[in-house]
Order: C-alpha cells, then structure tokens, then sequence
C-alpha cells in the first residue's frame, strides 16, 4: 500500500464547491471532462438526450461490476482497455512504442516489423510496465476540512503545524482504506486547487506482456508530418495481456503467473458510425490548466518558445543518425518521438492562442470577474487584487523559470553527463546509509547500465555539442558566460574521449579499478556544473510558488463563486475521466470542410517510398488492391480508419476506448486535431476534435494483414443495429 497527498495551505471552502455544482466559465455540451462518481447527478440527462442507451450506474458503479471496471491507466500515463475475459489488453501504439522498442534489436525489430504473438507463450515480458484499475472512490473533503478547522482552533496562523495536522488525518484515511483493499494502492487527491479531495483506492498489476503490434509504417504512418493533424491514416495501436498471481492478486512478472480473468471487458462493435452518433471516452487524462489567467497564459507561450527552440535542434541531430544507422533508429525511436510530439504540439498551440486570441478571451473573463467583484465591498477585499496577484507572482519567477527551462531542455539533455551524475548520485547516496563502497557502486551501476541498450556514444556527443553552443548563446548565467570563450566542439571531445561512462563496459572496468575516484571522470565534473544550473533555477523557482499559488486558489475559489450553479467538471489531474459527444467533422477556415472518417485509399494516396513517414507494406497494398478487407469493411466495400468526434481529451487520454450509445467499442482515440492545440487552457467546440483509429482498422490489421486472427476470435463482436458512414 502506497499513499499519496496534495494537501497544502486550505481554508474553509464554501460548501457548494464540495456539491461540485460550480464551474468557472460556461460549459457547451460536449465540453468537459466529467468525475465518475457525479455523472449521474450532473450528466445522466444530457447523456440520455445525446442518445446514451446506458444507464449511469452501468457506466461507473462502486459496489458493482460496470463499465469502468474495464479501464486501465496504461503505464502511468495512457489509457488502455480490456477486450477479453482473459486480459487481452488495446492501446495506441505510441503508447506502447517504448516497451516495443526495448524489446527489439537489430535481429527482432520489432517497430520495424510488428510482431504477432500466435500462442499465449510467445507473449512478451515487458519489465517495468503496469496497468491500474480504479477499484473505489470517495469525497472525503468535509473529513479534510474538518481536520483543517480543528487545526486552526490549535494553531492559530502556523501554517506548518495546520498542514501537518491535515496531512495527519489523510494519512489516517489511507491506512484505514489501506486495510480495507488489501493489494491495493490509496491516494487522496485534489481538485479545484485544493478545494475538494477525494480518496481513490487503486489496483495495479505488475505482469504485463506485450501481445503484439503492426509495423510502425502502419502504427505510426505519417509519423511527425501528420502528427496532431486531419485528414489521419494511422493504424494506432497496440496489444499487451494482463497477467495475475494464481490466487488472483497482483504479482511481479512470474512464468507461473496466469492471465487475469477480468472483471469486465468491453463488446467490440463492428456496426460503424455516422455523422452526429453519440460517443463517449473514458480514461486517464493528465493535466489541463482552464482556470489559467492572462499573465499566465502569456508566460507559458515564452516558455514554449525556449522548449520548441531547443529541441528543433536536438531533434535534427537525433534523426541524421537515426536515418543513417538502424540500431541508432531503435536505440533512439522513443526518444524522439516523446521529444517530437511536445515540439510540435506547443507550435501548435501558439498558432492557436493567436488564431482563436485565447489571451484575449482570458482578459475578457478576468475583467467581467473584476466588475462582479467591485459590485461587492466584501468580494473587493476578498479577491479585488487576486489578478493583479497573480501577475506578480508570475513576473517574480520570471528569470527564475526561464533559467531552468533553458538549462533542462539542452544541457540536461546530454547522456553522458546524466549517466554520471545518476551513478554518483546513487552510490553516495547508499554509502551514507552505511553500505560500503564497492556494493554501492555495484548497485548505482546496476540501475544505470540498462540505459546503455539505447544509447549511442556518437549521437549523444553531437548532441552535446550542439546543446551546449545553443545553451550558450540563450542563457545569461555564470556557467553560459565561461562557455562563450570554450571551443566547445574540442571541449565535447575531450570529456568524450576521456570519460569512463561512454559505454556499460568501460564504466564497469573503472568502477572495479577504480571505485569512487570515478568523481575525477569528466563527464561527472562537468556534468554537476550542468546539473546545477538546472537545480539553481528549480530552487529559484521553487521560491517562488507559494505566492502563486495562493493568487492562483484565491482567484479559482473567486470564479467558482461567480459562477455557482453551472455543471461542473475540475482540471484533469490524471484521475479517470469521462467525456461525452458525438461523431463529426469540422471546418477549419473558409472553403475548407473535413468529412469524419478516412479509409484505407488515403494510405495509398499518400504513399512514398522515398520518405520514411509514409512507407506502406507490401501484403497491406495487396490487401487493399484486392479489396480483402473481410468482414470489416464499411457498406460500400471500403476499409475505414479513422474517425473524428468532438470528445474533450487531452494528454493521458491516448489508448483510452471511445465507445457508442451502448458502450461497444468503437475505436481507440489517439489524437486531437492542429486547431485544437489550446484545449488545454480552453475548450472550442466549433475546431476541437478527437482522433480515433477505427476498430474495423484494428481488427482487419491484427486478422487480415497480421495473421492473427486468433486474438480476434477472443473478443466479444457485435453487430447492434447501428449506422454505417
């Protein structure tokens, strides 16, 4: 059992927030993304008259069996979902891309290749990786401010001893739901800044194997060119299978471990849909900041800057070796893919602060508070400066946030001098503890030497040599001003060729030969001058918060207040979520109207050979030129593969199952749309879409293209009456 809290400085919340019958700004229908357990207070009868056929209870219900039971948070930040009484488990396929690529090598590429598992024990390890059910919920804010008041009445204004006191009764709380759900994991967490908690007991499995995938040139067609955008093409998607102790508990990766029978899995549906057919998702989407001001607002578009800046140019470096050299592209496939998709994201959303003037809107908003505010003298001084204190404590971490960022995404980049500082790091931590020398260093090596598999001593020393001119002409700090008179190239080569950490067996030889005087090696020299640049301007940073946040909760719990009464749903905070709408397409600008779906042709119209992006297979051109498409084609004979609805996601919520009226899976959402990159700070319902792979898609690769058909045959297909495109 694990516990987890964010509790901070609270006061006393007006009770209509914990009824969470409040939301700042007005909601359209298919906004928000909407707490479980208030779905069916809040949300059943606009659900209903979307066209849900499910009842609330049958979507989440605590004391039995519904749908939520067949939701998974995937690796700690996607979602996945069940498929089979057996564990049979879908995701994306870049959610799956990391455990892949540490599974493959050269002889078994298995990005390259796909891989099909045609038997339960040619079914994959993959070390590290977990799935976690939501087993219970309960809102436990009159506990938490109950604690709080009686706090106060012993402490007056110390805040330390107040906060110590809370966290003192949460705790209490996870140990006694602790011992209610054993083999579980209870964290209390917050919402709306603080102002409602909720306690939620989890239920993660450790043995997960990877079932199979297509080939990236399938699972990840288009790649960056047609990431984020439509019309899409991409075979998204990914297969693993949850295994379980033979008592049926969670348990480390065991050959004796058997898979898990499911509470719950979802009914595939193959009946398709049309413009305007209710969908809803569930899953784990991670953060949204909708409450943001202007002033920060402003700041985030300047610190997107500093990380897009940066990365072009690593991205550059990272994908001249990886086009030249095939274990460099399996080595670093992973990197640059998490690297390239915030790249292109925050461009994205710059373009669209402007296009749809978000920082305008937001100025707006704030200026009708400040009206409703001055209406009132006892609002006035509650939260007549609570902007205006914002703004200040945004300008206060200013250099402070822009000095980290700046250190973190160059210099902290280097592997080399992160191989270093992490083994040194570790070693002395343990030797503090009284574990001797020569152990400690053995176990630093241990958990540092499996990076090796992926790295290029090569790729990683262009890499260093690029970050460092560029960290040298952006940053105005001591170690940035003594690189101005440093050759760097020269400077990089010499740490390169006389460092110990270039390679797992070089480091092992000098920790045997050498033990702690490994701290006279370059790369750890330099490499705690580059580490502290970031942790300087973290701690600068750091000390800055606290009035921030205190502007920030000020501002929220004034908003709330402005707007009691509307629908409700709190930040996305990688607690499970659901979102409801409906199938559509949309129209970016003048004389442009996209269609909700694409099909297999549109693979074939962007086909070239000559661009690794869009490379098509071979057996899926025959396939399509033959029209073998089985019985998952759409009823005029095409292959459909994918679908645009109006869901409001975010990040977390790739692999989550977006599902029809009756809680059939009808594909797998993996994206949002170019126009739609400021939905984290602001929903647009005209221009914000969902992208989902088809599960017709699914299907026909894993059965028709893959050959296995057999993981088909352990699903549960429907064909409910439904409408075709």
């Amino acid at each position: 059992m694990t516990g987890k809290t964010n509790i901070y400085n609270m006061k006393k919340i007006i009770s209509v927030i914990t009824a969470m019958t409040i939301f700042a700004g007005s909601v359209f229908a298919d906004e928000g993304m909407w707490l479980l357990p208030l779905i069916q207070k809040m949300n059943g009868k606009a659900m209903k008259e979307l066209g849900c056929e499910l009842t609330p209870k049958q979507i989440y219900d605590i004391n039995n069996t519904s749908l939520k039971d067949a939701i998974v948070q995937f690796g700690g930040g996607c979602t996945g979902e069940i498929v089979s009484a057996e564990g049979l488990l879908l995701t994306n396929h870049h959610c799956g891309y990391g455990n892949i690529q540490k599974l493959s090598t050269v002889e078994h590429d298995y990005l390259k290749d796909g891989y099909w598992a045609m038997n339960r024990s040619e079914e994959l390890p993959c070390e590290g990786l977990s799935v976690t059910f939501l087993e219970y919920m309960k809102d436990v804010t009159s506990i938490v401010e109950k604690a709080q008041k009686k706090a106060v009445k012993q402490h007056g204004d110390d805040e330390a001893a107040v906060a110590a006191a809370v966290d003192k009764a949460v705790q209490e709380l996870i140990a006694e739901a602790g011992e209610d759900f054993p083999h579980c994991e209870v964290e209390v967490e917050s919402f709306y800044n603080q102002n409602v908690y909720y306690l939620i007991v989890y239920k993660k499995y450790r043995d997960v194997r990877f079932v199979g995938a297509p080939p990236s040139s399938i699972g990840k067609f288009g790649a960056d060119t047609d990431n984020w955008m439509w019309p899409r093409h991409t075979g998204d998607f990914s297969m693993f299978r949850v295994y379980m102790a033979p008592d049926g508990t969670p348990a480390d990766y065991s050959p004796e471990n058997v898979p898990l029978q499911a509470k719950n899995h979802l009914k595939i549906s193959l009946a398709g849909v049309q413009e305007g057919d209710y969908t809803m998702i569930m899953g784990y989407p991670g953060r949204t900041t909708r409450f943001q001001t202007s002033p920060e607002l402003k700041f985030q578009i300047e610190q997107n800057d500093i990380r897009i800046a940066a990365r072009t140019i690593r991205q550059e470096v990272m994908l001249e070796d990886m086009l030249a050299d095939p274990k460099v592209k399996i080595q670093y496939a992973s990197k640059y893919s998490s690297s390239s998709n915030g790249w292109k994201k925050w461009q994205g959303m710059k373009l669209a602060f402007d296009k749809l003037d978000i920082i305008g809107r937001a100025e707006q908003e704030e200026a009708e508070f400040q009206k409703w505010v001055e209406a009132s003298p006892k609002r006035q001084t509650k939260y007549g400066n609570a902007v205006k204190d914002i703004a200040k404590a945004v300008e206060a971490g200013r250099e402070a946030n822009n000095m980290f960022t700046k250190a973190y995404e160059t210099i902290y980049r280097i592997e080399l001098t992160n191989f270093a500082i992490t083994l040194v790091s570790l070693a002395s931590r343990d030797i503090s503890q009284g574990t001797d020398t020569l152990t400690a260093l053995n176990n630093a090596y241990a958990a540092v030497a499996p990076k090796y598999a992926d790295y290029s001593v090569e790729t990683d020393r262009k890499v260093a040599k690029a970050m460092l001119k560029h960290y040298r002409d952006i940053a105005d700090t001591e170690y940035a001003k003594l690189l101005k008179g440093v050759d760097i190239d020269a400077f990089v080569d010499d740490m390169f060729n006389s460092s110990m950490f270039t390679s797992a067996e070089n480091l092992k030889k000098a920790i045997e030969e050498s033990g702690m005087d490994i701290v006279k090696d370059p790369a750890y020299g330099e490499g705690y001058e580059m580490f502290m640049e970031c942790v300087n301007g973290q701690i600068m940073a750091m000390a800055t918060e606290e009035p921030l946040a205190k502007a920030r909760k000020l501002y929220t719990e004034g908003l709330l207040e402005w707007k009691k009464g509307e629908p409700s749903y709190p930040d996305a905070n990688f607690t499970m979520r659901l979102t409801y709408g409906t199938v559509g397409g949309y129209s970016p600008k003048d004389a442009v109207t996209y269609r909700h779906y694409t099909t297999l042709d549109g693979v074939m119209e962007k086909e070239d050979p000559d661009n690794w992006e869009f490379v098509v297979p071979e057996k899926l051109k025959e396939l399509w030129k033959n029209q073998d498409f089985g019985q998952y084609a759409m009823a005029d004979g095409k292959m459909p593969v994918a679908f645009l609805s109006n869901n409001d996601i975010t990040g977390g919520n790739s692999g989550s199952p977006i599902m029809n009226a009756n809680g059939e899976l009808i594909g797998l959402a993996f994206d949002g749309n170019w126009e739609s990159m400021s939905s984290d700070v602001m929903f647009e319902p005209d221009l914000q879409r969902c992208i989902n792979v088809d599960i017709r898609y699914v299907l026909f690769i894993i059965d028709k293209f893959g050959g296995a058909g057999h993981l088909v045959d352990e699903m549960d297909l429907v064909w409910t009456t439904g409408k075709d495109y």
